[in-house]
């Protein structure tokens, strides 16, 4: 049974430095923007972990300037994926987040941009349809548990205009989202079978 789905806050951040050749610069004169970005990001992965359990932090995208062997970098952009169980909970890793770029910034001498391009609330299920799966669970002898989604799922949205709710299966290793995302079929049998007991209960039948 998905008992709602995590909120998530997209951020784009900016680490500026100067350019220098690698060979001449001596290292107490850099202004290195990927070692500082580095920092940064190691720290979205430590704010994750101080908000459990259900905290999650993600750089998934980075771009370095100019991106060239026997250069220091001079400026790197990267995407930050914060998401958690509550908006409250998205908010103060938010601020923890900001607070930790702008120690490293003045520990560096280094500018820190984090720019919030994307916001999603956090988005409980209705109550009666998560009873509605769990009776349909209980019903086919089939053993449960709740979870929170940690993705976006268009049942997101559904929960805006309707009631909704939402129903996993297990799948080998629990990988998702993924090529090698595996699911056997008896459970994805089951999660029919669920899904067609909750819809008639439902629906009153």
């Amino acid at each position: 049974m998905v008992t709602g789905v995590l909120g998530i806050r997209w951020y784009d951040c900016t680490v500026t430095g100067m350019e220098a050749h690698a060979g001449p610069t001596p290292m107490a004169l850099r202004k290195d923007a990927l070692q500082v970005a580095t920092r940064v990001m190691q720290e979205v992965v430590a704010c994750a972990h101080r908000h459990p359990p259900h905290g999650r932090g993600t750089v998934g995208m980075v771009h370095v300037h100019p991106n060239s062997r026997n250069v220091i970098p001079g400026e790197v952009k990267f995407s930050i994926d914060l998401r958690n169980a509550s908006d409250a909970d998205c908010e103060a890793m938010d601020a923890d987040i900001r607070a930790v770029a702008d120690r490293i910034s003045k520990e560096t001498g280094l500018p820190i941009k984090i720019d919030l391009v994307s916001s999603y609330p956090a988005q409980p299920f209705n109550a009666d349809c998560i009873s509605a799966v769990r009776r349909g669970a209980e019903q086919l002898g089939y053993t449960h548990m709740d979870a929170v989604s940690g993705a976006g799922h268009d049942a997101v949205y559904m929960a805006r205009l309707a009631p909704a709710g939402m129903i996993f299966i297990p799948c080998k290793d629990g990988i998702s989202h993924n090529e090698i995302e595996d699911a056997k079929p008896e459970h994805i049998t089951a999660g029919c079978n669920v899904l067609l007991h909750a819809m008639l209960e439902r629906a009153g039948t």
